[in-house]
C-alpha cells in the first residue's frame, strides 16, 4: 500500500468533524463516561479509558470536560449509562459500513441509523454482515513534519507495533487493539502528542472510489450518520483515489 497509509480515509473525514465540534466533544464525553464505567477511573490500569483520553487531548477537548465526564463514571446515580451497539450495512455501490455506537435509546439509535442508510440510497444488514471483512486494530497518526520515516518505523517496530506507513502528511502505525496504549506511550515519549489515536476498523480489502459522484453518495451516508450523538465512528472499505479527493 506504497503512498497510502491507513489513516487516510479518517484524515479526509478530520475536516467535517473538525466543523462539528460541539458533537466531537459529546461523543467524546460518552466514550471516557462508558470507559470509567467499564474499567474504573484509574488511567493506568484502564487501557480503554487512557485511550478515551488521548483521544480527547488530540481533539482538545477542555480539561474540566474531560474531568466532569470521569467523576460521572465513577459516579453510582442512575443515568450516563450507554450501551454499545454496532450496525452493519452497504453504502451505495456495494461499500461495507460498519457503524459503532453508544446509546441509551436503542430504538432511537437503530432508527436513527437506519434513516440514514435508506435515505442515502444503501441498506442495514444484520449483524456480522460486512464485519467479517475487516480487522479491529490499534490506530496512530503523526504528522510527518521534521519526523523522518525511518525513525518512525523503527521506534513503532521498537514499541511493538505491526507497521507503520506514511502518505504525503501523515506517518500510520498499526498495533493490536491489545498494544495500543503500550505503543502510543513509547511514541509519545519520542515524538510528542499524535494526531490520531484509537481502536478501529480496518478493511481486509479496499474498493477504490475513481468517481466523484459515487464518492459524494458514500460522504453522504457518512455525514448522516455522523450527525447523530449517538453515533462514536463510521468505518468502510472505500478508498478514494487522488484524483477523487482533489476533485471534493
Amino acid at each position: 500500500m506504497a503512498g497510502h497509509s491507513q489513516f487516510a480515509n479518517i484524515k479526509h473525514r478530520k475536516g467535517a468533524q473538525d466543523a462539528k465540534r460541539a458533537k466531537v466533544f459529546t461523543k467524546l464525553v460518552r466514550e471516557i463516561i462508558t470507559s470509567v464505567k467499564v474499567g474504573g477511573p484509574d488511567a493506568d490500569g484502564n487501557p480503554r479509558l487512557r485511550a478515551a483520553m488521548s483521544a480527547a487531548r488530540v481533539q482538545n477537548l477542555p480539561k474540566d470536560r474531560s474531568e466532569a465526564a470521569i467523576s460521572k463514571g465513577s459516579s453510582t446515580n442512575e443515568g450516563d449509562d450507554f450501551e454499545e451497539m454496532r450496525y452493519e450495512g452497504y453504502a451505495p455501490g456495494g461499500i461495507a459500513i460498519i457503524v459503532d455506537a453508544l446509546t441509551d435509546n436503542k430504538n432511537r439509535t437503530a432508527s436513527d441509523v437506519r434513516s440514514a442508510f435508506t435515505k442515502s440510497g444503501g441498506n442495514l444488514g444484520e449483524t456480522g454482515s460486512v464485519s467479517f471483512m475487516f480487522d479491529k486494530i490499534g490506530l496512530i497518526a503523526f504528522k510527518k513534519e521534521n519526523i523522518d520515516f525511518e525513525k518512525m518505523f523503527e521506534a513503532a517496530i521498537e514499541a511493538g507495533a505491526e507497521d507503520c506507513e506514511s502518505d504525503e502528511e501523515y506517518h500510520s502505525i498499526t498495533s493490536s487493539p491489545e498494544s495500543l496504549n503500550e505503543v502510543r506511550d513509547y511514541l509519545v515519549a519520542k515524538f510528542g502528542e499524535p494526531e490520531f489515536c484509537r481502536i478501529t476498523w480496518k478493511a481486509q480489502n479496499y474498493i477504490i472510489i475513481d468517481d466523484k459522484e459515487r464518492a459524494e453518495k458514500i460522504l453522504k451516508l457518512i455525514d448522516a450518520l455522523e450527525d447523530s450523538d449517538d453515533v462514536q465512528y463510521v468505518s468502510g472499505n472505500y478508498q478514494f483515489s487522488e484524483e477523487v479527493q482533489k476533485q471534493l
